[in-house]
């Protein structure tokens, strides 16, 4: 099978470029042929820029560029991560020549929500979910802080709702969890389109014994994933729970205030995937306190992987990952007090959590490894195909 694989960097790394590597190495390694079709927004000057802005609306270079592509290579299926902002929905109209299947994984809620979050001012925010216009999130500047920059994302969700974009073009969107299948469904966008495939774990870590002696965070230090209710769980165990953290963002400094405070509490910033698994593996157990609806949470399978059960929040796509006393442990979002009776008992209880751990690897082993992903995959392929064909 020969597959366009087409994706708009970050300016910051994330999980969805992982992904949209992984998934393309994935299909390498099976023998498929894969195109890599890539912008970045390290292109960008300026956010507000009136050039930038209609080009988010609709592409004309990418466009050309995308239709070009197809018909020359003629793959079987265009597979779409990201668009936003240089690539553009226009390249989903481009794909469907040639009676190309196209697919599109729903990283994010940026095609319901100008933030892609559904989260403002330290809460979890619907205002734009379902709207025609995106009014509420340029009150609210919520895209960079800025009115400019939010409305040609507004600007460009009206346009594509119009012209039924994302009903019409794609033969298959992939969303992560079903709790973001229902919200995408509750937005507008085609009941029977979306299926449900859960990211994976590329490379398997291997499972741990939990003999580091330190509870674990993994990601990005910033207010939606929660590390203010962390820190201040972590102030009320007192040093009892000593604490990693690995990640970096807008909230280091808090954070590395915190470091500073206590040696129970270590802050190593960024660190490279395979010094992570190891660390992940002489965990006792991972803490995952997000406080929006998460699409998914890769620091969670891999906690799986490693073995280790997980500390996470009733909400969103943790809810649907972590079992309660199977895997994990679940606690409302925003309470710092049931937080830390969940780490405080994790702790207590290193046999409990180490079954819990044995649990949660069954679960990567079932549902999070890469032949799972490749079957899951080659399946949609199939699907949009065969609609691409009819």
């Amino acid at each position: 099978m020969k597959v366009l694989s087409v994706h708009n960097y970050y300016q910051h790394p994330g999980g969805e470029d992982q992904v949209f590597q992984a998934e393309a190495d994935l299909l390498e390694s099976h023998g498929h042929q894969v195109l890599r079709y890539v912008d970045d927004n390290d292109r960008i000057n300026s956010v507000t820029s009136v050039p930038t802005s209609v080009t988010a609306v609709w592409s004309r270079q990418t466009f050309r560029r995308i239709r070009a592509l197809v018909r020359a290579e003629r793959p079987d299926v265009v597979h779409f991560h990201n668009t936003f902002p240089l690539i553009s929905p226009s390249a989903l109209h481009a794909a469907r020549v040639n009676g190309t299947a196209v697919v599109q994984t729903l990283h994010n809620y940026r095609l319901l929500c100008p933030m892609g979050q559904f989260f403002r001012e330290g809460r979890v925010c619907e205002d734009c979910l379902g709207r025609g216009t995106a009014w509420p999130g340029v009150l609210h500047a919520c895209y960079r802080d800025s009115v400019a920059a939010t409305a040609a994302v507004a600007v460009m969700l009206a346009v594509h709702r119009r012209l039924k974009t994302w009903h019409d073009k794609p033969h298959v969107h992939i969303a992560l969890t079903e709790f973001a299948r229902r919200k995408f469904i509750e937005g507008g966008f085609p009941e029977d389109r979306i299926v449900v495939k859960p990211n994976f774990v590329a490379s398997d870590p291997g499972p741990g014994a939990g003999e580091g002696e330190y509870a674990l965070f993994v990601g990005r230090l910033s207010p939606e994933k929660g590390i203010d209710v962390m820190l201040e769980a972590w102030r009320r165990l007192e040093g009892s729970v000593p604490l990693v953290i690995v990640g970096g963002g807008p909230l280091s400094r808090r954070v590395a205030r915190a470091a500073d405070s206590s040696p129970a509490l270590r802050w190593l910033g960024w660190r490279p995937r395979d010094e992570v698994h190891a660390i992940q593996r002489n965990a006792r157990f991972v803490v995952f306190p997000s406080q929006w609806y998460e699409t998914f949470g890769m620091s969670i399978v891999e906690a799986f992987a490693a073995a280790r059960p997980v500390v996470a929040t009733d909400l969103g796509a943790p809810a649907e990952l972590v079992a309660p006393g199977r895997t994990g442990w679940l606690v409302p979002p925003g309470d710092a007090g049931a937080l830390a009776d969940a780490m405080r008992a994790a702790w207590s209880d290193p046999a409990a959590s180490a079954a819990l751990g044995r649990a949660a690897r069954r679960e990567y082993e079932e549902k999070y490894n890469a032949g799972r992903a490749y079957e899951n995959l080659m399946a949609i392929y199939a699907t949009a195909c065969e609609r691409a064909r009819s």
